[in-house]
């Protein structure tokens, strides 16, 4: 326990829950991170990953709440509004009046109907749900990008990640970036199967499950190197596709489609470029560049033929379910092409063309 930096009104069996554990001695020579406190890696670990589950909870339930969900409702009750005032002709008489005083009947209304009101705050809860994934990934690809310049390994060239194997003890961010990057995948889980059910509920729970397999397992085989890099790979594109359903569910369908875009380019650079590199490296470098004495579990070493191919086959895996979202994708991005707009295969609910007719 890391009882050195918990304050002394904290109760011990808390501090593993509120602090780093196993803080140990900086190593003599290091490749990055040099003014960073290092630590050891065990199962008090999991006690953070708690802490950052519930508190991850609470703010996604405070951002939606009292930010996102208000923002959302006032935007488009505004929109609503405005499309419900009759227009003006030339003369400053409004459309649908005649001159002597009587009104004609208009397709406008001054009350909403039910199914505007269903619709207006299911788009509510959705753009709510989205932004709050929007900021997470804002945050955490920007933590990500600064752990990973610290690192010595590149994007394209990334056999650094196997020198010196193992790379420990780890420096505090890098661990800090690990514990949040699980805590993040393991609420998502939860909140899957808390929310209602989408088309894609066994892709997605998939993805989340293999990710924190990937992530435990890599940070306990002291796999960290390569399990940053392709967080922080995978982290950019999540960031744009909530920011484009964000701007549809509020109305704006130009830079939705154009978000979109630049979404759908990102994900094949780093889902199908840069990641496949990283697979290749983690394949092919990893066995050539790891000592042959590669497992020695009392210096931290467990690179073996097993470890080896279990590791490469999930992320593999991880990359055919990519291959499978990017043909949906695709599909989204031929509906884009021919004046359809983006529409949201993840949901039965959500149906981008009729919406915009309404």
């Amino acid at each position: 326990m890391n009882t050195a930096q918990a304050p002394e009104w904290l109760p011990s069996f808390l501090v593993p829950f509120f602090t780093l554990s196993y803080p140990t001695g900086k190593p003599i020579s290091t490749d990055s991170f040099h003014d960073s406190a290092y630590f050891s890696t065990g199962l008090l670990d999991g006690c953070l990953i708690i802490s950052y589950i519930a508190i991850m909870a609470i703010l996604r339930d405070f951002t939606r709440v009292y930010v996102l969900e208000p923002f959302a409702k006032w935007k488009l009750t505004r929109d609503w509004r405005r499309s419900s005032q009759p227009t003006v002709d030339g003369n400053g008489i409004p459309n649908g009046a005649i001159p002597n005083g009587c009104a004609m009947h208009t397709s406008n209304s001054s009350s909403m109907s039910k199914k505007q009101a269903r619709k207006m705050h299911r788009y509510m809860l959705r753009f709510a749900e989205q932004g709050w994934s929007a900021i997470y990934y804002s945050i955490q690809f920007s933590y990500g990008v600064y752990v990973h310049c610290q690192l010595p390994t590149r994007l394209l060239n990334p056999t650094a990640l196997w020198l010196n194997y193992p790379h420990i003890p780890l420096a505090g961010p890098l661990k800090l970036y690990y514990i949040t990057q699980t805590a993040f995948y393991s609420h998502q889980i939860f909140i899957l199967n808390a929310e209602a059910r989408r088309k894609d509920h066994a892709q997605m729970m998939t993805h989340h499950v293999i990710t924190v397999i990937l992530l435990v397992s890599s940070y306990f085989t002291n796999y960290t190197r390569i399990g940053c890099l392709i967080a922080v790979m995978m982290d950019w594109c999540d960031i744009l596709l909530p920011i484009a359903k964000m701007l549809r569910y509020v109305g704006l369908y130009t830079l939705c489609d154009v978000t979109f875009a630049f979404f759908l380019l990102s994900w094949l650079v780093t889902r199908h470029v840069l990641f496949v590199i990283a697979i290749k490296s983690a394949w092919f470098d990893s066995v050539r560049l790891v000592p042959e004495n590669g497992w020695a579990p009392e210096r931290g070493a467990y690179f073996s033929h097993f470890t080896h191919q279990s590791f490469v086959s999930l992320l593999v895996f991880l990359e055919v379910l990519q291959v499978v979202w990017f043909w949906m994708i695709c599909r989204v991005a031929w509906r884009v092409l021919t004046g359809q707009g983006a529409s949201d295969h993840r949901s039965d609910e959500d149906n981008f063309v009729e919406d915009k007719d309404d």
